[in-house]
This record gives C-alpha cells, structure tokens and sequence, in this order.
C-alpha cells in the first residue's frame, strides 16, 4: 500500500491559499472599513449595547443596527433580529411576508436546498408553505454551472410576483455558487421581462466574501442568518432581511404582527453588543472561513476527490463540497472534524433524521454558538454521491488542523 506523504499535501495545501491570500485580504480590508464608516456614521456608542427588556419601544440599539445594515447593504430599510431562529426562518418570514396567494414565485437557480423546499411546498406540499397558501411556484434548472438567462426572460411574465436566487450551492455539488456579478445579470434578465418583479437572494453563506453584496447589483431583497458570517462568530441567534423599505416592512409584519412590524421586539443579555462586536469582527472572521475552504479543497483534491470550488476559483460563499463517494468516508469526515472542535469533541456524530431534511444527515459541529457555520463545521445528506459541505473557521490554525485530521482519518480515493 502506497504511503501518503501528508506533509507534502499540506505545504502545497499552504501554497494555494498564500497564492490567495493578498486578494482575500484585501476584500476583508475593504469590508472592515465599509463596517467602520457604517458606525462612525450612525456614532455608535456603549449606550446602544444595553439589553432592553418587554416591548421594547425605542430601543436605539436595536433601530442603529437597522440603519447601519441598510448603509453596509445600501438599503432603504432593515430588520436585524434576535427573533429570527434561523437563517431559514428569516427567509421564510422574507417570502411569506411578500408573497399571498394567486402570486407567482419562480427559483432561477434550480430547485433550493432541503429547508427552503419546506418553505415553499415543493416537491413535497407542506401545511403552511408558500404552495399550501395559494401562491404557485415554477423551477428553471440551472444550465450547468450556469443561471439560463434566456429561460428567465421566457418563464418571468407580468403575472410573476418573485424571483428566488440562491447564492450558495446549497447541498449541491452539482451547481456553482452565484458570484455579485452573475446576481446582477440576473436581476436584469428578470427586471428586462417584468419590471416590476422582485428579486428575492438567499444571502446565506456569501456576505463579505466580496466588495458588493446582492442589494448593490439589482437585487430588491435579501435575508440571511446571523449565525453564519455576519454574526462574526459572536452572534448567538437570529437573522436580518434587508431591501426596499415596503418590502422589509411587510416582512417586518409577519415577524410580529400587522401594525407592530419592526416597532417592537426586546434585545435580551448581551445580545446588542454581540450583534456590534459580531459584525465589527465579521469580515476577518469570513476570510479566515475562506482561507479554511481553500485549504480543504486542495488537500483533498491532492487526494483524487472532486472538489467543488477548486482551490484556484473565484470564491462567492464560505461553503466547501467534497465529494467523498461512501457512507463511510463521509462519517468518518464528519467524525474527524468534531473530534478537533473546541467543544464536544468527545462526541461521535452520526447520521440521523433533522426536520426539513429529506435524507438522514450527518453533522459535525462542536461550536460555541449550536448550529454556527461561520464556526468550523462540516455536514452532509447520506446518499450518494455522499457530498461532505464544509464550511466556517474562526481561526486558519484551527481550520488547518482539523483538516489535516479528517484528511489522514479518510485517506486517499
């Protein structure tokens, strides 16, 4: 049997994330003033990261953080809140705020990932979902790696209410992340067939990660969790939507209640100064993540796995897809990175059933923050080809370690 030489694989691991680095670096410089201008302007200051408690009417900590969204995203409006339980919630709460029934919403980047279909009751109806409610829903399958821009035009009509972008692979190594650019031309193909549609991006994974966000490009509204990048790593929940001002007010709506919208909703604990603190750090905290992923990529692509991005690509989101072709080899990934998490590393994940998930999956997420994937953490659905996503990394050290771990526990193809 062929020895693997792993010191080999990791310096030249090294070598292609050094061969990134100055660009990565130089995006988290532009980002971190973007953050820094955004506070300056709305002058935050230590009255702001007070917890507020009830109704909270008048919390400025909360209504500055609004604001300084909306600037970061150049916005009309914003809703930043610890009451969105999740990334999924906060897009659900975007679309059920803005779509009823007898409108017609259309995914433009293929069928979503598993939660989202759960949202919108497609394949499978569920009681609640977009589909339950009345509003009808079409797929265009992406043309390889490519979003088919003529199929926009063709499929988006003046009866079409909302178009759905999403910007991650999701659990697909099949399709490509959706850089700002192909955001943009997308917007357009859509705007050119219906002006008065919305664009709706499912930003989850892929701010900071360039110099524009979605909003800046076309895009009329966007929502994503706080437990992934912008949370900084410090963000202990929650979830922000962010466009056009009637747009998030509706949403604002279906968080709480017509005529109450963003007006209300208490900032318990520590939670303002780590919603600040998080997004201060969040742009570093997102290079470190990307560094991970450049890193994963080529060492197991040394290996003889397929990896999706390469380590060369352009990057647009946090998340790394190996394909790794067994169940085995997929747990023992998993089993490997949380054997070198900071917490519970005592602990052996294993496959099981998780709510809106059509397949068993196996997580691995020894985190501060439960669920955190800014922080280091790998997944995947247990069927073939056996995709492992992984994604996060507070630290580089960190992520290289754990790496260099799963790589020795699963070996060579």
């Amino acid at each position: 049997m062929k020895l693997i030489d792993f010191k080999t694989i990791e310096a030249n691991a090294l070598a292609d994330v050094a061969a990134h680095s100055a660009e990565l670096e130089e995006a988290a410089l532009f980002n971190t003033n973007k953050v820094i201008n955004a506070f300056r302007n709305n002058m935050v200051s230590d009255f702001y990261l007070k917890p507020t408690t009830g109704y909270a009417y008048s919390d400025v900590g909360r209504e500055k953080l609004d604001l300084i969204y909306a600037e970061l995203f150049k916005t009309e409006a914003a809703l930043v809140r610890s009451q969105f339980v999740s990334g999924t919630h906060a897009l659900a709460v975007a679309l059920l705020g803005n779509l009823k029934a007898g409108d017609e919403l259309i995914a433009v980047t293929g069928a979503p990932y598993d939660t989202m279909q759960t949202i919108i009751g497609y394949p499978v109806k569920m009681e609640g979902s977009l589909v339950d409610i009345g509003v009808s829903y079409k797929e265009i399958p992406m043309s390889g790696d490519h979003v088919d821009l003529e199929a926009i035009k063709a499929a988006v009509t003046s009866k079409t209410t909302m178009i759905h972008i999403q910007r991650s692979c999701g659990y697909s190594a099949v399709r490509k992340t959706i850089t700002i650019e192909e955001i943009g031309r997308i917007c357009k193909a859509a705007k050119e067939a219906n002006p008065n549609v919305i664009c709706f991006v499912d930003n989850c994974y892929g701010e900071f990660i360039e110099k524009q966000e979605p909003t800046e490009v076309g895009a009329d509204l966007v929502a994503g969790s706080l437990i992934k990048n912008l949370g900084g790593g410090l963000a202990p929940t929650g979830g922000y939507i962010v466009g056009r001002e009637d747009l998030v007010e509706k949403a604002a709506y279906r968080l709480t209640a017509p005529g109450l919208g963003g007006e209300m909703g208490a900032t318990l604990g520590d939670t303002a100064r780590e919603f600040y603190q998080g997004l201060f750090m969040a742009p570093h905290i997102v290079l470190q993540a990307v560094k991970t992923a450049i890193f994963a990529a080529s060492v197991f692509k040394q290996l003889g796995y397929e990896v999706k991005p390469l380590p060369e690509e352009k990057r647009s989101d946090i998340i790394q897809a190996i394909t790794l072709e067994s169940r085995e080899r997929l747990c023992n990934f998993c089993v490997a990175i949380q054997s070198n998490s900071p917490v519970d590393a005592h602990v052996e994940p294993v496959p099981s059933p998780l709510p809106g998930y059509q397949d068993e999956i196996i997580m691995a997420a020894g985190t501060f923050v439960q669920g955190a994937s800014i922080e280091l953490s790998a997944d995947g659905p247990c069927r073939e080809p056996f995709n492992v996503f992984f994604q996060g990394g507070l630290t580089f050290e960190h992520g290289r370690l754990a790496i260099m771990a799963a790589a020795e526990r699963v070996g060579a193809k």
